[in-house]
């Protein structure tokens, strides 16, 4: 008996965005409610869709006799219109927050677009059949997913009444009713999703902004990036003023401006594409350029410059993520070159240094440490195309099969590459 290091779906449109399930379904004790995916399409027009993907049978986790049958099959889906920048399951802290909206045996997921979109996801019913092959329609599951609210308010700096699209968002995990979002309007929203309103808007950037994430463990700070090349830091307590913890260097020769009214502001650089935290060390964040191919570490003790630079993709990085592992979280990085790169960062990075609560405001600075230049991942993978996303697993624990087999305790990557979504056991 060999367990299972891959589990594979192919959809049945390109995917982009995805995210795994923080936390086994509510009041199902089968395990194999860790196993679940969120998915959505990325084509170009108003026909896509989102979906819930879940293990066929607990059994490919550990036999290999399963190949003739998708690992994953469709468990629900849902129209969509455009399609969904970021979509992401509820944070675990969800389970027990008192949401005035939200049934106890339902999960929340949401996604954004041209709106903020709150989703009901419900697994109540008998568990699919697990000799059928194929994809499931709704009714035959007890599955479903429903559209509870569409936010999108008004913009600060545009005339139209609806919002701009939106580029991305952060579930704050110490209080899951608070969501901000990030729109090419150059605006950050902090939404009440309990309440459906917006508690606040700021302008963040000069440019559109491209993805956001709040401090772990704070209610109040968050990070974004964005077209000007600017990493910058926000404080609800005090809006008046934002951080900039690093920016894109300026090209060099650049052309004279022009005498358009804009040419005294600062020259193009390289967008600033996605920004997350290291979960165990939140002085530390990982945000990477526009068609570069490495990644930037960045210290916030220590703005201004990049404490580690990793080296290990030969073409533009597309997606980052950190797994949720305390011990040891490692950094995963994926790209047009098809490689899915892991990197172990815990003896580069110095959390003794000073640290730093998440209710401290952001100015206990840190000497400047040179650059370290790491080219060396700990593991890598080569997917059959370019790799657009990746989304970790929470550690899933170990589980006893009913075929007497069981399996180890431990962490899942999933990658989208195309129309297919792989999970690797890491």
């Amino acid at each position: 008996m060999t367990q299972t290091t891959l589990l594979q779906f192919e959809a049945p449109w390109p995917v982009h965005s995805l995210d795994w399930c923080k936390t086994p379904a509510a009041g199902q004790s089968r395990p194999r409610s860790s196993f679940r995916l969120g998915i959505a399409s990325f084509t170009e027009n108003y026909q896509n869709q989102i979906a819930v993907v879940g293990l066929q049978d607990e059994r490919v986790l550990v036999e290999d006799d399963y190949n003739d049958y998708p690992d994953f099959v469709t468990l629900c889906d849902a129209y969509h219109g455009y399609p969904a920048t970021s979509l992401q399951w509820q944070p675990a802290s969800a389970l027990n927050h008192p949401w005035s909206q939200k049934g106890t045996t339902t999960e929340l997921l949401a996604t954004t677009g041209d709106a903020l979109r709150i989703w009901e996801y419900n697994a109540d019913g008998p568990a699919p059949v697990s000799s059928y092959v194929g994809r499931q329609s709704n009714n035959s599951t007890g599955h479903s997913l429903t559209m509870k609210a569409a936010l999108s308010g008004q913009s600060k700096v545009q005339s139209q009444s609806n919002g701009a699209p939106l580029t991305n968002f952060s579930w704050n995990e110490k209080a899951p009713s608070m969501i901000v979002t990030s729109s090419i309007d150059t605006t950050c929203t902090v939404w009440n999703i309990d309440t459906a309103t917006a508690i606040t808007q700021l302008i963040a950037h000069d440019r559109e902004v491209y993805d956001v994430a709040w401090l772990p463990g704070s209610t109040d700070i968050f990070v974004s990036v964005g077209a000007d090349g600017s990493l910058r830091a926000f404080d609800l307590r005090s809006l008046e003023h934002s951080t900039i913890l690093y920016e894109t260097p300026a090209p060099k020769n650049i052309p004279p401006p022009s005498a358009s009214p804009s040419a005294s502001a600062r020259p193009p650089t390289s967008p600033l594409l996605r920004i997350s935290f290291n979960p165990s060390d939140s002085n530390y964040m990982s945000t990477f350029h526009m068609d570069g191919s490495e990644v930037q570490i960045l210290d916030m003790r220590s703005p201004g410059q990049p404490v580690i630079e990793l080296r290990g993709h030969h073409g533009p990085i597309n997606a980052l993520g950190w797994s949720s592992s305390s011990e040891h979280p490692l950094l995963a990085t994926a790209g047009d070159d098809c490689q899915v790169l892991l990197w172990d960062l815990v003896n580069y990075t110095q959390s003794a240094a000073s640290p730093r609560s998440a209710g401290s405001r952001l100015n206990s600075p840190r000497p400047d440490a040179k650059k370290k230049v790491v080219t060396e991942p700990v593991m890598a993978y080569t997917a059959p195309g370019q790799v657009t996303n990746v989304a970790w697993s929470p550690v899933i624990q170990g589980m006893s099969i009913n075929t007497g087999y069981s399996t180890a305790t431990g962490e899942w990557l999933a990658i989208t590459s195309g129309k297919s979504v792989k999970a690797l056991k890491i």
